[in-house]
């Protein structure tokens, strides 16, 4: 029997037509932009209007990759990127993952909590910047009054690149970790409660009923988050602008690409606009993603079929 509810002939063709705008939404503003890219990738188009654009080939990925100085320093921000990636995944999971088992409680106030940090979340990057560039400012700042009780003194943002760099993920961490609490509380809602009873009849204690009731049917929000984690911190750029500034030391892959398609350098000092470069620059780190996203997700994907089937 046909349970086809959109019936026969034209009308079969409804919900295909239904999804025609937003598809054609996708290819505009989605696919459209990433086509144009890897177009551009190969030009040295510079953004500004009326100049001439010029098909170079692979030029601006050979410069990127192998033409002295600038190369290194390239590498250099990829090993940034990769260090910066690794401390925020890790530690934005932990903390996200304990923080909610401990608001999952049925307590009073909890809801309070809940929303105290995930307030971060919806204040964007720009505001998160300046509230903690006036909270670290080493004149005066509050943090900085607080150390001169104890006759201490950093230059926090503005310090050695290594400090400035661990500032930028303890920022990072504390303004999305409220998305990835969210995720974990979502995932430990659907856990049913006769598990942890049974659990608790057994003999269980707390650490045995994590590891064999709790973790085990959170692999669905542990797949989310490490992805969600992984893929945003190696495409982080804006706290990076707003906090320090292109400076030595310091630029990871994304804000380089902003840097050179916008012009950007280092404070004041503003170099030709590179948008072909930038093109190119983005492509690798779109591959950079790939390389690494496709195998975390195949090995999740696996794990989650060894333990959920």
């Amino acid at each position: 029997m046909n349970n086809y509810h959109f019936g026969r002939g034209r009308t079969r063709w409804t919900p295909y037509l239904l999804l025609l705008p937003g598809f054609f939404f996708y290819l505009l503003i989605m696919l459209g932009p990433a086509l144009a890219t890897s177009v551009y990738s190969f030009t040295d188009a510079s953004g500004i209007r009326g100049a001439a654009v010029h098909w170079i080939g692979m030029e601006n990925y050979r410069e990127f990759l192998f033409m002295g100085q600038a190369s290194r320093d390239n590498y250099a921000a990829l090993g940034r990127t990769l260090v910066f990636s690794f401390f925020v995944t890790s530690i934005q999971f932990t903390l996200g993952l304990g923080l909610a088992l401990l608001v999952n409680q049925k307590l009073r106030g909890v809801n309070i909590f809940r929303t105290i940090f995930f307030m971060p979340v919806i204040l964007g990057a720009v505001i998160q910047g300046l509230i903690w560039s006036l909270f670290l400012y080493p004149l005066g700042g509050p943090l900085a009054s607080l150390l001169d009780l104890f006759g201490m003194r950093s230059e926090f943002l503005g310090g050695q690149p290594n400090e400035a760099m661990a500032w930028v993920i303890f920022i990072q961490i504390w303004a999305n970790l409220g998305t990835t609490m969210m995720i974990f509380i979502a995932g430990l809602q659907t856990i049913p409660s006769d598990l942890y009873e049974g659990a608790k009849i057994d003999g269980a204690n707390a650490w045995q009923t994590f590891r064999n009731v709790t973790w085990p049917l959170l692999t669905p929000s542990v797949n989310t988050n490490l992805l969600l984690n992984i893929i945003g911190s190696l495409q982080a750029w804006q706290l990076f602008l707003v906090l320090i500034g292109y400076r030595n030391g310091t630029q990871v892959l994304g804000y380089l690409i902003f840097a050179q398609g916008f012009g950007q350098t280092s404070g004041s000092v503003t170099s030709a606009f590179r948008q072909g470069y930038a093109a190119a620059a983005s492509i690798i780190l779109f591959l950079l993603v790939l390389a690494i996203g496709i195998p975390v997700q195949y090995y999740l994907q696996q794990r989650e079929r060894r333990i959920l089937g």
